[in-house]
């Protein structure tokens, strides 16, 4: 039997020496090595090298929504790949795994979303999407339509024209290249987008972009007319509309995708995260009927934009059978409901301990806001607390916010629930005691 604390340190060593973390504190991991070197999962629960159990109140990066350990999704990726593991979707090239699964997402995405091209994760979809919306304009014979607009607090990942697009300053500040002709305008505010437009020009803006709730931002819900509001300012000053599902689709909100709430239909959707549920890395955007035509009567040649893994026929495997667990096992539903009690819980804390302001969330996605009184945010620490104790949970003080976020598996039940909330009380009690 190998002794778990020389592999523990043999691994933290390694770690250290080799392995450059992403969106990670450099300075705290020479010091104190990996936070959690994690040998396993089991629906809502990781386990570390050290046999630590904890709850994923993350669902790692917002991702696994059927939960840790699913054999089926292993499965279906072995069969795969004894078959077909890869070939290359250029040049018109195809695969069944890719076909069935463009017409799934035709199937259960809103409205006339129908055509879907294929990436590896959530920042090339973005990428995608700003192009296909500028090489929209470019076909229509309206080059100059290139600006893209999204929203303040805004998240839509780390790739160039993703990060750029990103409305928290610090990513942008982050690098000192960021790409050209991106606007931000004020959060969860349809006045302010019609006021950024008319300023920018209307005849110079390809499209705007918006998360139907924020997620690394600090999960902002906006208000029930807001999307209608933004639809209309779109179609009116015709410019396209692209809602970033990347984090909210596949029912991390109680709906199938959170553009559900709002009775909205965008022109592009930004897909990952959740359309595998993390065992495979892909993405995609979902086109409307509309412009998928457009791409088709008045393109001539090729089209010069592709990834070496769009349509991976293992991964989109995966991606079906994971659609099928949710629609099989009702997850969709019961985000809705254990969302409602996992709430109702933030609610209960909210009474019980001065620390902590407003709560806010929508299925399994919520945030608990901290009152750190202008002072150092309090949140990070809280998160430390937490994990001490069991629960995997993250900090957004971004732009001068104090808050604590959550999106567990779309698979946890009640009783999972009421453990979390015990202990990010316990976890917040004790800070406040410290103070």
């Amino acid at each position: 039997m190998r002794n778990v604390t020389n592999v523990n340190q043999e691994l933290s060593e390694l770690d250290k020496k080799h392995f450059l973390h992403p969106t990670s504190p450099i300075k705290q991991q020479q010091e104190h090595g990996p936070a959690f070197i994690f040998t396993k999962g089991d629906g809502v629960y990781l386990e570390d090298v050290n046999g630590n159990r904890v709850i994923d109140g993350m669902s790692s990066l917002w991702n696994v929504n059927i939960g840790h350990g699913r054999k089926e999704l292993g499965q279906a990726a072995m069969e795969q790949m004894n078959e077909l593991a890869f070939s290359s979707c250029f040049a018109t090239f195809s695969n069944e795994p890719a076909i069935r699964l463009a017409a799934k997402l035709a199937e259960i995405t809103p409205g006339d979303l129908s055509t879907t091209f294929f990436t590896s994760g959530g920042s090339e979809s973005n990428d995608t999407a700003y192009k296909l919306a500028r090489h929209y304009w470019i076909l229509k014979g309206m080059p100059q339509k290139k600006k893209i607009i999204s929203c303040e607090k805004s998240y839509h990942g780390v790739a160039m024209g993703a990060t750029s697009a990103t409305g928290l300053k610090p990513f942008r500040d982050f690098t000192n290249s960021l790409a050209p002709d991106f606007y931000y305008t004020e959060h969860l505010s349809a006045q302010a987008l019609r006021e950024t437009i008319e300023a920018e020009g209307p005849e110079t803006i390809a499209a705007f972009i918006a998360e139907p709730v924020q997620g690394a931002g600090g999960v902002h819900i906006v208000s029930e007319d807001y999307f209608k509001e933004v639809r209309e300012l779109c179609n009116h000053y015709n410019i396209l509309l692209i809602t970033d599902e990347v984090i909210t689709g596949f029912g991390r909100t109680g709906k199938a995708f959170g553009m559900e709430h709002y009775g909205v239909t965008p022109d592009m959707m930004c897909l990952a995260k959740g359309i595998t549920s993390g065992y495979a890395q892909l993405g995609g955007v979902v086109l409307s009927e509309s412009i998928h035509k457009d791409f088709m009567e008045r393109s001539n040649g090729t089209l010069l934009h592709g990834y070496t893994y769009s349509g991976h026929p293992m991964a989109c495997a995966v991606a079906l059978r994971n659609i099928e667990i949710i629609e099989n096992e009702n997850l969709v539903e019961n985000a809705r409901n254990m969302g409602e009690e996992m709430l109702k819980g933030f609610q209960w804390i909210q009474g019980e301990r001065d620390l902590v302001g407003e709560v806010r969330g929508l299925g399994l996605m919520g945030a608990v806001e901290i009152l750190s009184q202008g002072k150092e945010p309090l949140a990070p620490a809280i998160v430390n607390e937490a994990a001490s104790r069991g629960l995997i949970c993250r900090s957004v003080v971004f732009d001068n916010q104090d808050t604590l976020v959550f999106a567990p598996p779309l698979t946890i039940n009640k009783q999972e629930v009421e453990q979390m909330i015990e202990i990010l009380h316990d976890a917040i009690h004790a800070i406040e005691h410290n103070l």
